[in-house]
């Protein structure tokens, strides 16, 4: 009982933590931040990483905060609600794989070092094709978010991981902007030097699908509250959008949307701090960021369509929250790609 008091302290002081850097109804600084580079603020990165989220699924013995799944999702929940741009998740899963002076560097915010893994749209596979060979990596990687602010990328291949700075020769990034206002990267590698690194990506990118999830959750969530006090305020034939039995209905099923994706983002955190079978994380994993894709651009959109033509203008918040599903429902994997290999691997277990 003690450890799951301790456990649920440890989310609500998170979450109050989060107040800091999640606007409180407010997106100006959200909104200064689109389309600009590198897309989010290095004095807030800094902020989060004195207040430990950076480190907080490093071990204690490490220099970090030695937390759970459970509370690193509860804190991409509440940056889901706001919006936030800073690449936190990106962050923690490059920190899971780096020792010495560059974990130091990363949990401290002094440098932002992104993961660099993916090589084709619809793989889950961080090793692809990349060559890493006698201290170089050739290659190329897709879908970096936020990459136009990293230091350095931790590069997966078949030799294992490598790290490696921004501006090292043989490097050539190219930015290309998304729907939310944020940047998207591809890292093109010839021959740059590079610094073996030991470790396994896989699980961490495992954890960074669910944390995206939660984050999904977290400003789907946020878009429903927003309509919920739209209905209560906005006036048609002399009473409150809100009243009428038709709207309360797609409210209704829209609660649910929400109430269906916490369920499962929480029962699949809960799966990957008590479980060490593979099949069984995998299958959690990709059961919570299924629903949760595929439920955030539903109930966004229906958010969008319960404000009526106000919804539809960039002016009004409510648009940002579709363009934010829009870009992440795909990152980590799409609906039918973690459809497919929950099917692959629930059809493991039962053999």
């Amino acid at each position: 009982m003690a450890a799951a008091e301790d456990r649920a302290e440890n989310i609500r002081l998170l979450r109050d933590s989060a107040a800091a850097i999640v606007p409180a109804g407010d997106l100006k600084r959200i909104r200064a931040l689109r389309f600009n580079d590198p897309g989010f603020d290095r004095g807030v990165w800094r902020q989060m990483c004195d207040m430990g989220w950076a480190a907080l699924r490093v071990p204690e013995a490490q220099g970090g905060s030695g937390l759970g799944v459970q509370e690193y999702c509860a804190l991409a929940e509440e940056l889901g609600a706001g919006l936030v741009p800073e690449p936190l998740i990106g962050a923690i899963t490059a920190v899971a794989c780096l020792r010495g002076e560059a974990l130091a560097e990363a949990m401290s915010g002094a440098r932002v070092i992104l993961p660099a893994w993916q090589e084709r749209a619809g793989s889950l596979d961080p090793a692809g094709d990349t060559a890493i060979t006698n201290g170089r990596v050739s290659g190329r990687k897709l879908f970096i978010p936020m990459a136009a602010g990293a230091d350095a990328f931790l590069v997966s291949g078949r030799g294992g991981l490598a790290l490696m700075a921004a501006d090292a020769p043989g490097v050539t990034l190219a930015i290309e902007r998304t729907q939310d206002g944020g940047n998207f990267g591809t890292l093109t590698l010839n021959n740059a030097p590079c610094t073996a690194t030991p470790g396994d990506l896989a699980p961490a990118l495992e954890e960074a699908a669910l944390a995206t999830a939660a984050y999904l959750l977290g400003a789907m969530d946020r878009a429903f509250e927003i309509t919920l006090g739209y209905m209560k305020t906005r006036q048609q034939f002399g009473r409150a959008i809100g009243s009428f039995q038709a709207l309360q209905h797609r409210a209704a099923d829209l609660k649910i949307q929400v109430a269906l994706t916490r369920a499962s983002v929480e029962a699949a955190a809960v799966t990957l701090d008590t479980s060490q079978h593979l099949a069984l994380r995998q299958a959690a994993v990709s059961r919570a960021k299924a629903r949760a894709a595929e439920a955030a651009m539903l109930v966004t959109r229906q958010c969008i369509q319960l404000h009526g033509g106000i919804g539809y203008t960039d002016e009004y918040d409510i648009g940002l929250f579709l363009r934010k599903a829009m870009v992440l429902s795909n990152l980590h994997g799409s609906a039918s790609v973690h459809r497919a290999r929950y099917a692959a691997v629930a059809l493991d277990e039962d053999e």
